[in-house]
């Protein structure tokens, strides 16, 4: 059984090969905004074009258009190839992999977000949802309202800045970690964004 892992959900992108939850071809690497560029050619020079039996994409939230790049290019691939196709999200990969370094207490997960705002989940020290849900949240105000020392994400830098004290731990999702959520519920493969859309309608500019 081979699974191709597609992450473009942050400023990373990355890709894995797995076959048996064994990683058998890998790209990880900060890109910022080129994963346009970037992401079918790391696909192709995965072993056999990163051919596979079912395809897991990573749906977000993060970066609006970094997710919609990865669940575009995995739909395509698995209408191609035949296959099938899953989500996860960013927030869960990142929480089991701090989980895996046998962090202690609840892990709580920040993903840089827009205006201002951080995407945060809450886990627990395993890596298992505490909150189900994942909530954009302006970083002022969490800053005030979080009293854990230690985030992770990539939004836990500017929000440790913010509060002016604590731990960051920078953890971009890597898709070759897969194996660490593979047995949790699967996500269709349809973009979790996180908060509203900015643009209204002529009525909701009207009502506002």
């Amino acid at each position: 059984m081979r699974l191709l892992v597609i992450d473009t959900a942050t400023q990373a992108l990355s890709v894995a090969l797995l076959e048996n939850d064994a990683v058998i071809g890998h790209f990880h690497e900060i890109v910022g905004r080129g994963h346009a560029e970037a992401l079918l050619p790391a696909i192709a020079a995965l072993p056999d074009g990163g051919r596979a039996d079912a395809i897991a994409v990573d749906v977000g939230p993060g970066s609006f258009t970094g997710v919609r790049i990865g669940i575009a290019a995995a739909r395509a691939l698995a209408l191609a190839w035949n296959i099938p196709l899953h989500g996860f999200s960013a927030p869960s990969l990142i929480a089991a992999m701090a989980a895996h370094d046998h962090r202690d207490g609840p892990i709580i997960v920040t993903i840089t977000g827009g205006h201002g705002e951080l995407f945060w989940q809450s886990f627990d020290a395993s890596g298992t949802v505490a909150d189900g849900t994942v909530t954009s949240t302006p970083i002022e105000t969490l800053a005030q309202t979080l009293d854990t020392e230690i985030f992770y994400g990539t939004g836990a830098e500017a929000l440790v800045t913010a509060r002016g004290h604590g731990r960051a731990v920078n953890i971009y999702p890597d898709a070759a970690a897969y194996p660490l959520i593979a047995t949790m519920a699967s996500l269709p493969p349809s973009p979790i964004y996180g908060r509203g859309a900015d643009a209204k309608t002529m009525e909701e500019r009207a009502a506002s």
